[in-house]
């Protein structure tokens, strides 16, 4: 299977698949109609260089993946907002969408500084608790490590429950579905995609264990005795972090090795919590979406010769 390098993420009531620099995203209306917008993402890094160099375009890449996401998380949530359509001038049209970029930045900012705080500082913090009882460096670690899993876990069961939150994982489901329908050699249509697995090695999901893995490794090589050092560095590993998660990633969706299979398989068993089985509604949004920005019948083509279908 050659991967079809097709990423996506579900919205309220909707999916965005990304190729490249350009993106879809399809939304069902209140009315039932399917709104597809098509556009191009400007990426935060000038320098495309940067976005090439192995263990560094990670960090990047999830920055500009973060900042993609609320945009079209607050494009899709506009659907559901039951006010009055207001005419505006061109002036007051520039002010809001100069606002809104503003608030989109400080969003992005306030979400990354929560997520250091909640899974990297917290588990030291209330691990060292425990440092009078237990004097042995590996045997906090592991248990700094096995608390940040924790954490992880229960903020996914947490937020599971709630009933927006559960149509977003269904559409997650159809997003995931669509992809394994393409890359799988099969016609993209309900019914295959109906029969496909929900799960893709290549999920956000997948990747967000891969950085509470590889942080609970790294930080067992933190050796400092003062305590705003041993945070510190912690902070300044992130990078790193999500330099080497992004590479894991990256070799897992493109590689069937049986090593490979593996080290993901625990990423996919993350995913039973965040995918749920579509209804076809929700599939055939994930249809457009995919068929706004990709040529799957070209890459059928390209990959498995014209008998394939």
């Amino acid at each position: 299977m050659k991967s079809s390098n097709i990423g996506g993420q579900a919205v309220l009531e909707g999916v965005m698949m990304r190729n490249g620099d350009e993106y879809a995203v399809a939304v069902r209306k209140p009315d039932g109609e399917i709104e597809v917008k098509v556009d191009k993402h400007q990426s935060i890094v000038r320098w495309k260089k940067l976005t090439k160099i192995p263990f560094v375009r990670g960090v990047f890449n999830f920055i500009d993946s973060m900042v993609l996401g609320m945009g079209i998380l607050t494009y899709s949530a506009s659907f559901c907002e039951e006010e009055e359509e207001k005419i505006m001038t061109e002036e007051e049209a520039q002010k809001a969408e100069k606002k809104e970029s503003i608030l989109m930045g400080l969003t992005v900012a306030v979400s990354i500084v929560l997520a250091v705080a909640v899974f990297m500082v917290l588990p030291y913090f209330l691990i060292g608790l425990a440092g009078n009882v237990i004097h042995s460096r590996i045997a906090l670690s592991a248990l700094e490590g096995a608390l940040r899993l924790t954490i992880f876990i229960g903020y996914i069961l947490l937020i599971s429950r709630m009933r927006d939150i559960k149509r977003v994982f269904m559409y997650h489901g159809a997003e995931h579905k669509c992809i394994n329908c393409i890359e799988h050699g099969l016609e993209l249509n309900v019914e295959n995609v109906r029969k496909s697995s929900k799960q893709h090695k290549r999920c956000g999901t997948s990747f967000l264990l891969f950085v509470m893995l590889v942080s609970c490794v790294l930080v067992f090589f933190i050796k400092a005795d003062s305590q705003i050092m041993k945070v510190g560095l912690r902070i300044a590993l992130i990078p790193v972090i999500a330099g080497i998660s992004y590479e894991l990633i990256k070799w897992a969706g493109n590689s069937d090795n049986p090593v490979v299979n593996i080290l993901s398989q625990p990423g996919l068993w993350m995913q039973e919590l965040t995918t749920k089985e579509p209804d076809d509604d929700m599939i055939e949004v994930a249809i457009q979406s995919i068929e706004a920005v990709f040529d799957w019948k070209k890459y059928q083509q390209e990959t498995y010769g014209a008998e394939e279908k």
